[in-house]
């Protein structure tokens, strides 16, 4: 008779991952681009639709208020704050019907990969260019303009990518976006009080 041991996954690290040691709730004095996003979402009649958001907050204001029977989105979201995730879990511990329209994970997006993602109608960048430091380096992460570059490639043909003007690192964003809207398939289309909104022409 044989005994099967279970072993520990042998993946190679070289460093520990960069993550956001800060639990970020609703101040929209501060920070109201999760707010303007959905009153965009209200102002446009947009309902349906699949989003992926970057920055869940722990406050999961983009996921609760899209579950609304108004809105009718599903929304994927990440965060790289173990104290966001854990607000998530509680979320939906509390609340397992949110669960059949809103997921958030825990992960570095400037990891993310084409293969584990499904297509996209919209897509919030608005915290492009925030947390991208060398710590990321050490482990061969993307940059910003391919975060954009990938995910402008999972978004459907109509569909939407948003930037938001407030953030702290615009200022480093901007000529990236410039740069991206001059040779992605994109064009601009509007822009909604702190929100820079382009759709994707093919």
């Amino acid at each position: 008779m044989t005994t099967t041991t279970l072993l520990e996954p042998t993946i190679m690290t070289t460093a520990a991952m960069n993550i956001w040691d800060v639990y970020w709730g609703l101040r929209v004095e501060q920070c109201p681009c999760d707010v303007h996003f959905v009153e965009w979402l209200e102002e446009e009649g947009i309902t349906g639709k699949r989003i992926y958001h970057f920055g869940s907050g722990g406050h999961h204001y983009v996921g609760i208020r899209c579950a609304e029977p108004e809105l009718d989105c599903t929304v994927l979201s990440i965060t790289a704050s173990p104290k966001e995730y854990d607000a998530f879990v509680k979320l939906a511990t509390g609340n397992p019907t949110i669960t059949r329209t809103y997921s958030a994970y825990f992960g570095d997006i400037y990891t993310s990969n084409a293969r584990l993602l499904p297509r996209f109608d919209i897509v919030t960048l608005f915290h492009a260019c925030e947390f991208r430091t060398e710590a990321n380096d050490a482990y061969g992460a993307l940059t910003d303009r391919e975060v954009i570059d990938l995910f402008t490639d999972q978004t459907d043909a109509g569909g939407y990518l948003m930037f938001y003007t407030g953030s702290f690192a615009y200022a480093t964003a901007e000529p990236i976006i410039a740069d991206w809207a001059k040779t992605a398939p994109v064009e601009e289309v509007a822009t909604f009080k702190t929100l820079r909104v382009f759709r994707k022409i093919v």
